[in-house]
Formats: structure tokens, C-alpha cells, sequence
């Protein structure tokens, strides 16, 4: 585990008030820098994302209800399906995962592979 990283998103995770929430952001976040350590962790817009070569892979929020997974429309268009059977509920730009809810840490998994290959040549921070 990479505790440099975790420290770079410190003060996102130093806003979150519930232990719960809290606990489960930083499991999420421990994740993805475990699995993709090619990836940049930064906060930007208020809230902790990842990069690979400065182009936009993801990023997370947390709200009341729900944490939310910003993978860009085409991320999330991508896998419908998945995000359907997963028992979440998704707008264009984010998939809304409620606290109540187990994680599905194999569907995280797919959609940042998938961003990784889809935007490898990306050039732009969003996809055009």
C-alpha cells in the first residue's frame, strides 16, 4: 500500500464526518491505488480522483446517502448492465452506490480498466 498517496487525498478524507462512510471511502480509495499503481491520485473539484498520463480515469464524492463514482458518461455507459445488476442507480456522470449497500469492487475494477485502454490515447484531460 502506497501511504504517500493516501496522504495526498488526506484532506478529502479528513471532511468526512461519519466513521462509516470514512472507513468505506478509504477502502475504496486504498483499492484503487493498490490495483492501478500506474494512476495519479489528486483532489481536484473538492474531491479525490485518479489520472493516467494527465487524462481523467476517475473520481469519488460522498453525499448523505450515497458515494459516487464519476467515470465519465462513457464510462458509465459502457457498462449498463453491470451498474443495473449491481442494485445501483446511475445519472450520465456518476453511479450512486448507497452506504447500505455491499461494494462491488469487481464492477470499480472493469470501469477503470476499461478507461484505462478506452482513453490511452487520450490527449485531453475528458474525453472529446
Amino acid at each position: 500500500m502506497n501511504q504517500e498517496k493516501i496522504t495526498l487525498l488526506e484532506p478529502f478524507l479528513s471532511k468526512i464526518t461519519d466513521g462509516k462512510q470514512k472507513e468505506r471511502m478509504l477502502e475504496v480509495l486504498e483499492f484503487v491505488i493498490s490495483n492501478y499503481p500506474e494512476l495519479t491520485p489528486k483532489i481536484a473539484w473538492n474531491q479525490p480522483m485518479f489520472t493516467d498520463h494527465e487524462t481523467f480515469i476517475i473520481a469519488f464524492s460522498v453525499s448523505k446517502k450515497h458515494m459516487a463514482i464519476a467515470p465519465e458518461k462513457a464510462g458509465i455507459l459502457h457498462f449498463l448492465e453491470e451498474i443495473a445488476e449491481a442494485g445501483y442507480e446511475h445519472t450520465s456522470e456518476l453511479i450512486r452506490v448507497p452506504w447500505t449497500h455491499d461494494f462491488n469492487f469487481s464492477l470499480l475494477k472493469m470501469i477503470i480498466e476499461y478507461n484505462i485502454v478506452d482513453k490511452k490515447d487520450c490527449s485531453t484531460f475528458w474525453r472529446k
